[in-house]
């Protein structure tokens, strides 16, 4: 007897995409495998330690909103900080965050 499983919406619309067969298989399996391991340990590597000063307001809201994701405040801090400099970070409210407002603003 196998339980059913609750799927939220994204992870419907991937089980749907792959049972149409929208999905293929990666060429060198074994070294996209590899690759993308090392990808993530160096991404993961912390090697530096940072202080910095911030606002009251601003660690409890980080805080707060660390809190609902499930991971630590500082986890939150660095990934944050993470996505924004190397041109990942979403912006809310259609605004250009990272590099590109720093070479927007230029012109």
């Amino acid at each position: 007897m196998q339980k059913e499983m609750k799927l939220d919406k994204e992870e419907q619309d991937i089980l749907d995409s792959f049972e149409r067969g929208e999905w293929t298989p990666v060429a060198n399996r074994e070294r996209e495998i590899a690759r993308h391991v090392q990808y993530a340990r160096n991404t993961l590597a912390k090697d530096k330690r940072v202080n910095i000063r911030i606002s009251s307001k601003d660690l409890e809201e980080i805080q707060a909103i660390a809190v609902e994701e499930g991971l630590p405040y500082q986890t939150l801090i660095a990934s944050v900080l993470h996505r924004y400099v190397s041109g990942r970070f979403v912006a809310v409210g259609g605004r250009t965050t990272g590099r590109g407002a720093r070479a927007e603003a230029r012109l």
